[in-house]
């Protein structure tokens, strides 16, 4: 896969110590609590733990902060499914080690995790990062690039760009074709969005959709099965 050029996620941080990005004006998480936020959208909305079997793989667009993978690190580990879960994230704008931290830090649940990601993080690490019970690839870059080059397929996404408003380059039709033709048949994807464009270019992309209750103050969220199961 060729080396894509990386930027910097340009953070900025409110008074209630919620990351903001700047760049495209969203928080990276809910203030009301992004570690149940992510339960809710990302692990329950991919019927998860309940799915999780050994060769398990997980793969997402926009790793952020961290926080989706840890959780479900955290929930893999409490399953006490064999072996180790693979994650596969894209990510175009990385976070600095040391905002990675900050931003974790509101979950002391997460430490075992988070401690170790920051400091492989902060040594340049982003291929083949060991986590308790997880394997991680972190590929940088425009995943309009990266992912069609990717060679994995996953059983389910996690779906959180930022806002289609603000980001919609990471929701653009050929890229969720790309996330439908890298999903095993039977496999799933969930995101906090329930955007109408981004519910159709997922049907088109080959997903059974569902719009699901939000997060929070989120009316609506959305879940997908691809099909072929």
């Amino acid at each position: 896969m060729k080396a894509q050029p990386t930027q910097k996620a340009d953070v900025a941080w409110r008074d209630d110590g919620v990351p903001v990005s700047r760049r495209f004006n969203d928080p990276y998480y809910s203030a009301a609590d992004g570690l149940a936020e992510t339960e809710y959208v990302y692990l329950a909305g991919n019927g998860l733990p309940e799915r999780f079997r050994p060769g398990f793989h997980v793969a997402e667009l926009g790793f952020g902060t961290g926080l989706n993978v840890l959780a479900a690190a955290k929930a893999w580990q409490a399953s006490g499914c064999a072996g180790a879960l693979r994650i596969t994230s894209f990510e175009a704008f990385p976070m600095a080690a040391a905002e990675m931290a900050r931003a974790l830090a509101a979950w002391p649940d997460l430490d075992a995790f988070a401690a170790e990601l920051v400091a492989v993080w902060q040594r340049g690490g982003r291929r083949d990062i060991r986590l308790p019970g997880v394997r991680l690839d972190v590929i940088e870059g425009d995943a309009r690039d990266t992912l069609p080059a990717w060679d994995g397929a996953a059983d389910a996404w996690f779906l959180d760009g930022f806002s289609p408003a603000q980001n919609p380059e990471l929701w653009e039709a050929q890229l969720m074709r790309e996330v439908g033709r890298h999903t095993v048949p039977g496999g799933t994807c969930a995101t906090y969005s329930a955007a109408g464009a981004v519910r159709q270019r997922l049907a088109d992309a080959g997903f059974a959709v569902e719009r699901l209750p939000g997060y929070g103050r989120k009316r609506h969220m959305t879940r997908g099965m691809r099909s072929g199961a």
